[in-house]
């Protein structure tokens, strides 16, 4: 009966030792409160993104999924920098169409016909 009671307290002590400790019964916290997940390494904001951003891109996830606010950051961005780009692209192919269309095939050499072939040089002893 004696080590019944022994054991009871000492279940008491340990429990109260635990719950001290997790709750912080001292001036500073044993467990320090958790931050919360984030994107650790987002994209970059002085340069344009690259495909190896994207590929180091790693979403923070959330009990449920991912976080909606994260990836529709990450969304948001991708978006904005495509359409810059293709933006750009029109802009630039605009400039190359018309350059383009004044160039036509290359005039032929004035020492032979159009339709001729063109002459090769065998050196002197025609081989």
């Amino acid at each position: 009966m004696i080590v019944f009671w022994f054991l009871l307290i000492a279940l008491v002590v340990v429990v109260a030792a635990v719950t001290l400790a997790v709750v912080g019964g001292g001036s500073e916290a044993v467990l320090p409160e958790a931050e919360p997940d984030r994107v650790v390494d987002a994209l970059p904001e002085t340069r344009p993104v690259e495909r190896a951003d994207i590929d180091a891109l790693r979403l923070p996830v959330a009990p449920r999924g991912y976080r909606m606010a994260e990836v529709d950051d990450v969304l948001d961005r991708l978006a904005a920098e495509l359409a810059e780009r293709d933006a750009r692209i029109a802009e630039l192919s605009a400039l190359v169409t018309p350059a383009a269309a004044g160039s036509t095939t290359p005039a032929p050499a004035a020492d032979r016909q159009p339709d001729e072939a063109p002459r090769v040089d065998l050196g002197k002893d025609g081989r």
